[in-house]
């Protein structure tokens, strides 16, 4: 559905992006990341045919979105951080005019308008001045003018920021449902929303690509081991030989705290390839100790997100100053 190959921008003597590359198929959600000023909103209004590349290609469901604009900007439904809604429109005029600029025959308009007020759960709010809506339901109707067209493609900039806890629940279980039929874009600065909602991760930093892949890879590869959390009743020393002497563990650090008496956590670093949490408990309780906790120690998408664009951050700025 979208295939994005070598963009390339450049304002001026400033590089914004350089060379990103990927696609994005019909039933996936990607998860566009990247910090304040590391090139999203440039690509991203590429994509929609807002401005020219310097060079690189990109094609919405095999159209160019230059060489064949109008074809491919009627298969990409946009919501933009900040939506254009007129606020003393009701939501059904809004939806019929925003169907109009979009070239919908008049006689499919009201068709068009109430299918997508459904999608979006907003058929009770139709005669319904937009200015005297929550910022939830506003998101809502967004989001309905995006879907105005039944596009192959979503382009979603920021949809859930400014919305409360449970308007935020609603809009992610929407973009979920939109997954399913769409090929979706989704820019956000929330992670454990990407987790929720994409299938994949794209993290771009200074114009370059530094991952393409889903989250769950993404934070194997930063862990790299396999570190479980281990907190143990008995003589510590004697705990620490203990699970050294687990096949496959690699290290074992203390985790310090306040622990009762005689209780001792520890960090317990192990080959990625094994599973080794089994061989740890019976070695526990063999030896004669108490086991009374053992978790997988998580690495969230912040860390992942954080090591690769620090990473991108300190190269950039090694190479300026060999330069």
């Amino acid at each position: 559905m979208i295939d994005v190959q070598s963009l390339t921008k450049d304002y001026g003597s400033r590089r914004a992006i350089s060379g990103i590359s990927f696609k994005v198929e019909r039933g996936e959600v990607l998860g566009f990341l990247g910090p304040n000023g590391a090139g999203k909103t440039t690509t991203m209004r590429i994509i929609t045919g807002y401005m020219p590349p310097t060079s690189g290609t990109v094609t919405i469901a095999g159209y160019d979105i230059f060489r064949q604009s109008l074809e491919a900007r009627k298969r990409v439904g946009y919501l933009p951080e900040s939506v254009p809604l007129y606020t003393d429109m009701s939501v059904g005029d809004y939806l019929d005019f925003m169907a109009k600029i979009k070239g919908i025959p008049r006689a499919r308009r009201r068709e068009q308008s109430e299918k997508v007020m459904e999608q979006t759960h907003i058929e009770d709010r139709r005669r319904q001045l937009i200015g005297r809506l929550s910022k939830g339901f506003r998101q809502r109707v967004g989001l309905s003018q995006a879907l105005l067209g039944e596009p192959d493609v979503l382009i979603l900039d920021e949809p859930t920021v400014g919305l409360d806890p449970r308007q935020i629940t609603d809009v992610r279980e929407l973009i979920k449902g939109f997954g399913k039929d769409h090929a979706v874009i989704l820019s956000t600065h929330i992670l454990p929303e990407v987790r929720m909602v994409c299938s994949r991760v794209l993290i771009v930093d200074n114009g370059l690509e530094v991952a393409n892949d889903t989250a769950e890879n993404l934070m194997q590869q930063v862990r790299g081991t396999e570190a479980l959390n281990v907190t143990v009743r008995g003589p510590r020393s004697q705990v620490m030989d203990c699970l050294r002497g687990v096949p496959k563990v690699l290290s074992v650090s203390l985790v310090m705290g306040d622990h009762p008496e005689g209780v001792t956590s520890f960090t317990v670093a192990a080959d990625p390839a094994a599973d080794v949490r089994e061989d740890i408990a019976r070695a526990v309780v063999n030896g004669g100790f108490g086991l009374l906790h053992l978790q997988m120690a998580g690495v969230s998408l912040e860390d992942v997100f954080l090591r690769l664009t620090t990473e991108e951050d300190e190269a950039a700025a090694a190479d300026e100053e060999a330069a």
